[in-house]
């Protein structure tokens, strides 16, 4: 697998996981790395097939610019610049970069065809103009020798530029992301031009994944968060494959679990799975932690905390443990923390990554911390785990904590599940389970007066969600029809003590995420 490796080197854009989706769909390996933990022993030691130098925010103008190491450009590989990516390389080269008026475009803009066609361009331009998405302040105002301009664009006379003997390339749109409509052409020409064979897949990836475990992890051991979920029930059957008596698996029921959750949970790993399983009974624990809690930052970090807690004290128990491990997924990695060390927004923590104690008395496994959640479920499915698990909604880590914005307390907790229950039941009832990504009820800390049986009532109003997407980076809303609301609506009201009102989310993600906290 490492034969066809293309290194992705990471400057902190937000879109930099799409390039490695991109190459994913084109059946090829790749690794993100940052910037700033990459030298020329590290380019020596992996020696990548192809190079992608990402986007980022900085700018290249700046005294401490990031950059990548300048023996990529020896090692007689090919390179491709995206935006940032590309102008770290013009100035790198000998090139020059303004900043100032006319030097920045945002948005859908367009590129106009110069000079002629070359293998990089293959099927991009169908017509002289080509759709591409801008996100720059700076541009390319000169190039570096023995380059060519092969496009440009209002704002970005340099749009696209080459050196087609080296082959290097730059361009200052985006293509990884689909409003470059021909975008993917671009990247699967320059995959070409490196020679890339196109062979990579899962199965190779689960065995890439068992054999870097059994080398991390060697004699030692591995405790394991379980849920119940996709993301940690793909990360404990991948570790048992690797390590097998090794891995100790923790289930903790942190009272923040569905209607009859904790039970299935354990059912299906001691029966099904055949797993080392502890049962944790923290339920106390979390809830007291959380008592008066409001702010859902605060609610994440607390939890993180306290899984962590929680894990130390079994280890303990266990004996001497060495790692933990998490399913952490790279859309978790990407919304908490700039991935590369360059600026960049966080858009909220998870418990498996921001929420974590600075200081630690285990070191972490995350197999999965670079795939979508598409990718889990066909490595799942490799992996032999049944498709009704495999196909399970996502559900967050801090649990139904999240999904009950305000103050924490039982009997919301309890009325939500009964809620939710219903709605997961009514969306089983009309087949519709298997078409959304995720689906849930939010408690909102909000009353309204209601009418029932002639009396007044002053109940809570709860919110439905549901979204489609392909690995939860952007959602949209699922257009139910009116007569499924209807009725889900009466069937929560009319057997859920505490609720009035159901109003159903229609916001998409982005502006919004798909959680409400």
């Amino acid at each position: 697998m490492k034969d066809d490796l293309v290194l992705i080197i990471d400057f902190g854009s937000q879109v930099t996981q799409l390039i490695a989706r991109r190459l994913r769909e084109f059946k090829v390996f790749c690794e993100i790395h940052p910037f700033n933990k990459i030298n020329d022993e590290f380019i020596k030691e992996v020696l990548p097939k192809a190079i992608i130098l990402s986007g980022g925010p900085a700018s290249v103008l700046d005294n401490n610019a990031p950059k990548p190491p300048s023996i990529i450009f020896d090692i007689g590989v090919p390179i491709l610049g995206i935006c940032y990516g590309q102008q770290i390389m013009v100035k790198m080269l000998g090139g020059n970069i303004v900043h100032g008026p006319g030097t920045s475009e945002f948005g859908k803009s367009y590129v106009n065809k110069k000079n002629e066609s070359i293998l990089f361009l293959k099927d991009f331009f169908e017509t002289k103009n080509e759709q591409v998405w801008m996100s720059h302040g700076d541009h390319v105002s000169r190039i570096p020798s023995n380059f060519e301009v092969y496009g440009e664009s209002e704002n970005a006379p340099y749009a696209i530029i080459g050196d087609v003997n080296k082959h290097f390339y730059g361009v200052q749109f985006h293509p990884e992301v689909v409003h470059t409509l021909n975008g993917k052409a671009l990247i699967k020409n320059f995959l070409e031009l490196a020679n890339i064979t196109f062979k990579w897949n899962m199965k190779a990836y689960l065995e890439h994944a068992i054999h870097i475990i059994k080398e991390k992890v060697g004699d030692k051991k591995v405790i394991c968060a379980l849920s119940g979920g996709v993301d940690s029930s793909v990360t404990a059957i991948l570790i048992n494959k690797a390590i097998g008596d090794q891995l100790t698996c923790i289930y903790v029921n942190n009272g923040l679990m569905r209607k009859n959750e904790s039970e299935e949970v354990i059912k299906l790993y001691t029966d099904h799975f055949k797993l080392h399983l502890i049962q944790a009974d923290e339920k106390k624990l979390f809830l007291s932690n959380l008592l008066g809690v409001t702010d859902p930052e605060e609610k994440r970090k607390i939890i993180g905390k306290l899984f962590i807690e929680v894990f130390q004290k079994y280890a303990s128990e266990i004996g001497e443990v060495d790692f933990l491990a998490q399913g952490t997924l790279y859309p978790d990695v990407i919304e908490s923390v700039s991935f590369s060390g360059a600026p960049s927004a966080t858009i909220k923590s998870h418990h498996n990554v921001g929420g974590l104690p600075k200081k630690m008395n285990l070191d972490l496994i995350e197999p999965l911390k670079e795939l979508f959640k598409d990718e889990v479920r066909i490595l799942g499915k490799e992996l032999g785990i049944p498709n009704k698990f495999i196909q399970r909604h996502p559900f967050p880590g801090p649990g139904l904590a999240i999904r009950c914005p305000g103050e924490i307390t039982n009997m919301k907790l309890e009325i939500l599940r009964n809620a939710d229950e219903i709605y997961i039941d009514q969306i089983k009832k009309y087949g519709l389970y298997n078409e959304i990504w995720q689906a849930f009820t939010v408690l909102l800390p909000v009353k309204t007066v209601g009418v029932m049986g002639d009396a007044r009532t002053y109940d809570y109003v709860c919110t439905l969600r549901a979204v489609t997407s392909i690995d939860g980076m952007t959602a949209d809303y699922y257009p139910f029809d009116h007569a499924f609301l209807s009725e889900t609506s009466n069937k929560i009201i009319n057997n859920v003590v505490g609720i009035n009102r159901v109003t159903y989310d229609i916001t998409s993600k982005p502006p919004g995420t798909i959680e409400w906290e």
